[in-house]
């Protein structure tokens, strides 16, 4: 059993499916009649559960399914370390597979992640897609954006956005990962 996220809740179970189900009405507009070359690409770890929710909420409400994959950005982060050898300033990430099952190239690609900071997640996700293809178009999709960037990134569908302090931290939990379904506003952390 999961140990409660000490914090305010932001967001609870139905909240997060209210919003998840908004999301991809907004992807299934945007799409327009190009929703069948839309490709959804989840960031590890919560991103990819994200995407399959995504999926299955697209495909109720259009009836198409588009595909999901997911990506690890380890590698491209800025903050690894170990690219030159160098000790690493932040605890370095557990590495995943990539997998992206479908070809890119004349894609609308979304990138699905769950929480939105500085850009730079989003930054590197950019990075590694292109390392797979090129889509005609990319796209992103939050849960939550809760500011702060240090770079131009600016989400195309956003489920929440909540004001913080750097002070703060915003912690999402989901049943599939965490055996908890909450967004969690908390004191500490950058996250």
């Amino acid at each position: 059993m999961s140990v409660p996220v000490a914090g305010r809740v932001l967001l609870d179970g139905d909240q997060i499916a209210r919003t998840l189900r908004r999301m991809a009405h907004e992807i299934v507009e945007g799409a327009g009649d190009a929703l069948g070359s839309v490709v959804l690409v989840g960031i590890y770890t919560r991103g990819v559960v994200i995407a399959q929710r995504l999926r299955r909420e697209i495909a109720e409400i259009a009836g198409v399914e588009p595909p999901v994959g997911a990506l690890d950005i380890s590698f491209y982060r800025d903050d690894v370390g170990l690219r030159g050898g160098e000790t690493p300033r932040y605890p370095q990430p557990l590495v995943k597979a990539s997998s992206l099952d479908f070809p890119l190239d004349g894609r609308t690609v979304v990138i699905v992640d769950d929480v939105l900071y500085t850009g730079r997640t989003i930054r590197a996700a950019i990075e590694a897609l292109f390392d797979y293809g090129r889509p005609e178009r990319v796209r992103l999709a939050v849960l939550c954006d809760r500011g702060h960037r240090e770079l131009p990134i600016r989400p195309d569908v956003v489920g929440k956005n909540l004001p913080t302090s750097s002070q703060e931290r915003v912690t999402v939990r989901l049943v599939e990962v965490d055996e908890a379904e909450e967004v969690v506003l908390e004191r500490g952390g950058a996250r």
